[in-house]
């Protein structure tokens, strides 16, 4: 019994580590940061890590630490216990245009054609990368501080639907979300003719 236990836990371990190593780290930036204590200045520093597993998963972390290598592992951690799935279309774009926000930091992500490529600043980059996105234009409206556009750019995504998630929520079946979608565009495209 203790034998089939230990098979199991191994078995178990050795699943956690493929899944870890299948997953893509991107270190987005690194602080240094003063505690003011009785005999002066202690140092220490705070990392922020994207991570993501290149297929529709993304988690953002923050660690800090006395040193750089703890501080990053503790950002790490923390991005792979909050990861969130995010809708692709055709597993390279997002579904439609969203805009995102938190506190200063606005973002608009737009989809784009294939062969666009990732066309983002900083952070969000390093969000796009991560998840698996190959074709996307987004542009940072607002604040540079890469904790509030990296929080506003998670905002959007949370908002990312995909045609099978709006069917199931109106009752309808795909074809139908889609349908109206591409006549729409079909009639406007008449009409400006």
């Amino acid at each position: 019994m203790a034998q089939v236990r230990r098979d199991s836990r191994r078995h178990r371990d050795d699943r956690s580590s493929r899944e870890d190593s299948d997953l893509i780290e991107k270190l987005v930036g690194i602080n240094r940061v003063a505690k003011v204590v009785k005999g002066g200045r202690r140092f220490g520093f705070a990392a922020l890590v994207v991570v993501g597993d290149g297929r529709g998963r993304v988690g953002v972390g923050h660690g800090k630490a006395r040193e750089v290598p703890e501080a990053i592992r503790k950002a790490t951690e923390q991005a792979k216990r909050g990861m969130i799935r995010v809708p692709l279309r055709e597993g390279r774009t997002l579904h439609h245009d969203v805009k995102g926000h938190y506190g200063a930091g606005r973002v608009v992500m737009r989809t784009a054609d294939q062969g666009t490529g990732i066309i983002a600043g900083g952070p969000m980059r390093a969000i796009f990368e991560a998840l698996g996105v190959q074709d996307v234009v987004a542009k940072s409206i607002g604040t540079s501080n890469p904790h509030n556009m990296i929080k506003a750019t998670f905002a959007g995504l949370k908002n990312n639907q995909s045609p099978r998630m709006v069917a199931q929520r109106r009752s309808k079946k795909v074809g139908e979300i889609l349908g109206d979608r591409r006549g729409a565009a079909a009639e406007s495209a008449e009409a400006v003719e």
